[in-house]
């Protein structure tokens, strides 16, 4: 079979008037949109094999692509509002026959005004809800309607005649009309409980792989970055990569990429990809919002300590109610602010006058041991 003879896939497409199945259909048998629409129609009497053909091909035909995968489904018809519609057509034409005593009728209309009633609802949360040609007032609107529409049904079924059977159905027709009203709130209720249920049962499978994978990949990968060392390309690229497995596992304990701590460890995973150096980050005290300028002057202090000295470095931060500190020490020869030649503006510009401008301060010096220690302090934002 040739390209031009080819039939084009059976697909629904994403802008439709009901479901998409006649112009599917038509585009796929290459007839006119028109004809397939009469074909159904007149299926529908012959035996409603017309309305199930169309409900069996709206479930198996699968929706056309989409440029980003994610287009939602928008359809011309309000399904909703019409099934409501004829909901209250029903109500109407209850309380006529009521009035002429067919109480058989009255009953058959108050059970079809339900069944379109609950369907208008059940629309409305479902279909409606992904469709963004169907506003949340839009939805508000047709379950009220459907309310006072149940409500109504149950009360002319009361009214018609005085008996346990019409009791029993105008009692049913007020409980739909509250299960109406509260259709919403369980639905988020409902959907709560499950996404709860999900992330509950993904921590608890996330915890079973961790405690695999903490008594022996992670392990492994702390052992070998111990007997390499600190400077050697192996324990970096272990160093690294226990930092994507941990960050992996533990995604949901780590704070927003706002906090402080978060921002300086991301830092640090980056320089250790480029520099021979493990660089270890400890906090102490609440997460803070990080700061632009503490943030570049840490991570100029890091990059030198990594450039200069190398092997290990640590940086400490210490948050309190009133101050911001971060101290960066390393274990290199040590650095003298006296001695560096005018045009090494790294340390002046990029850490201490970064902090000044900021309002904070910034000593280099020596450390308590051998290297160079970096304190970097910045008063608190009060309100």
């Amino acid at each position: 079979m040739t390209t031009a003879s080819a039939r084009p896939p059976l697909l629904r497409p994403r802008r439709a008037l009901l479901g998409g199945v006649s112009v599917a259909l038509a585009v796929h048998l290459r007839w006119p949109v028109r004809v397939v629409r009469i074909a159904f129609v007149c299926l529908v009497f012959a035996g409603g094999a017309g309305i199930l053909f169309y409900l069996w091909l709206w479930a198996l035909t699968p929706l056309e692509a989409s440029a980003d995968g994610v287009a939602p489904v928008s359809r011309r018809t309000p399904v909703a509002a019409l099934l409501a519609a004829l909901a209250a057509g029903f109500v109407v034409a209850e309380f006529v026959v009521s009035a002429d005593g067919r109480y058989t009728a009255v009953n058959l209309a108050l059970l079809a005004t339900i069944a379109l009633a609950g369907s208008a609802v059940a629309w409305t949360l479902t279909m409606d809800g992904s469709d963004p040609t169907r506003s949340a007032r839009y939805g508000t609107v047709v379950r009220t309607a459907a309310t006072v529409v149940l409500l109504l049904a149950g009360l002319v079924v009361l009214l018609s005649r005085p008996s346990a059977y019409n009791a029993v159905l105008g009692v049913l027709a007020i409980v739909a009309a509250a299960g109406v009203l509260l259709a919403p709130r369980i639905v988020t209720l409902w959907t709560d409980l499950m996404t709860e249920r999900s992330a509950r049962i993904r921590q608890e499978q996330r915890a079973e792989i961790a405690a695999h994978l903490h008594d022996s990949v992670l392990q492994t990968l702390a052992l070998i970055q111990t007997r390499a060392g600190a400077s050697s390309e192996v324990a970096r690229i272990a160093r690294a990569q226990e930092r994507e497995l941990r960050d992996w596992l533990f995604a949901e304990d780590v704070p927003s990429a706002a906090d402080l701590a978060t921002e300086l460890r991301e830092i640090a995973a980056i320089i250790e990809l480029d520099y021979a150096v493990r660089i270890e980050v400890v906090t102490a005290g609440a997460p803070v919002v990080a700061s632009a300028a503490l943030v570049g002057a840490a991570r100029e202090a890091m990059l030198n300590a990594a450039r200069h000295a190398g092997g290990e470095v640590s940086v400490y931060v210490e948050t309190t109610a009133g101050a911001i500190d971060v101290f960066v020490r390393d274990r290199g020869p040590g650095v003298d602010l006296a001695t560096l030649p005018d045009d090494r503006l790294g340390i002046r510009e990029s850490i201490i006058g970064r902090m000044t401008r900021a309002g904070g301060a910034a000593t280099v010096g020596p450390g308590t041991g051998p290297g160079t220690e970096v304190h970097l302090h910045l008063e608190a934002a009060r309100d």
